[in-house]
């Protein structure tokens, strides 16, 4: 295989990965995809992409392999599974994946592609559906550093910043510091315009003045519209995909004897949104919870 990157193997077309890959077909790369539900797979042939029939089918004649998909069980099945990634790639090929996973999987998955000759990337992102759409993720990879620079320009594919972190499972941290921070933020905006509420402040007018301050950020940008319109059952992000998320910084921090005495208490905020069947909503409307417990009625 030469230097350049040009046949691109993807596995995983959920929320996030049909609109990578279509930049990736946009930027002019062969890219040869696999999912398990085949009507994602057809969408993108639409679109120029080649159907594959298995994980390792992706990865054959592949330069690169990315995979996105939901958490540790789907990646080891994924990558190690008898028709897996690590069964199609060949010496030389690079292994990506851009999944929330723990250290625990990442490093099963580099052990076993090490003496196959396939360098594993954690390449972790930074965005969710629209900056994916848009192409301006930011990515922020670990792992041999010859393979991060060989995949420079499918990372300007699909991202406006792109990171190298280290050469281990540094990546991985640093999403998992990102995925803490994202629900923090959400239990302190729900507790905080909840008390707002209850002074009586009017809801829109304060969610537009916070959003022109100095406590404005991209995520509260990003969510106020839904804020604002009280919105959350079409998500940008959902409950059980934050939850997730945390579940897997809790056991890691408990492995290392690491307390996280605040991201407990959000985790189980969450698990209240979750036990109502609201998995599926925006984890904004984490705000529900707090007025529900300030005796205030959401619906109303």
């Amino acid at each position: 295989m030469g230097d350049r990157i040009a046949r691109i193997g993807f596995v995983g077309l959920g929320r996030m990965g049909q609109p990578m890959v279509r930049n990736l077909l946009r930027a002019g790369f062969a890219v040869k995809v696999f999912d398990t539900l085949e009507d994602r797979i057809a969408a993108l042939v639409e679109h120029g992409a080649q159907p594959a029939g298995s994980p390792a089918d992706a990865a054959t004649e592949s330069d690169l392999v990315i995979s996105m998909i939901l958490d540790d069980a789907v990646l080891e099945t994924v990558a190690l599974a008898s028709d897996g990634v690590l069964k199609g790639a060949r010496a030389g090929a690079i292994f990506a994946d851009m999944s929330t996973v723990s250290p625990v999987i990442s490093a099963r998955v580099a052990q076993a592609a090490e003496p196959l000759g396939v360098a594993f990337l954690r390449a972790k992102v930074s965005g969710s559906i629209k900056p994916a759409t848009d192409g301006t993720l930011t990515i922020f990879t670990s792992g041999p550093l010859a393979a991060y620079e060989r995949c420079r320009d499918v990372f300007a594919a699909l991202g406006r910043q792109a990171y190298y972190v280290g050469a281990g499972d540094e990546a991985i941290y640093l999403k998992l510091v990102h995925s803490l921070m994202v629900g923090l933020t959400a239990g302190l905006v729900g507790e905080a315009l909840t008390f707002g509420e209850r002074g009586g402040v009017d809801w829109a007018q304060m969610i537009d003045v916070l959003n022109h301050s100095a406590l404005s950020s991209p995520l509260f940008n990003y969510k106020a519209p839904l804020l604002a319109a009280r919105e959350y059952a079409t998500p940008q992000s959902t409950v059980d995909v934050a939850a997730k998320d945390i579940d897997i910084a809790l056991a890691t921090a408990r492995a290392m004897n690491i307390p996280l005495p605040l991201t407990a208490v959000t985790r189980e905020l969450f698990r209240s949104m979750q036990a109502k069947g609201d998995g599926g909503r925006d984890f904004i409307g984490i705000v529900e919870v707090f007025e529900t417990l300030a005796g205030l009625d959401p619906a109303a």
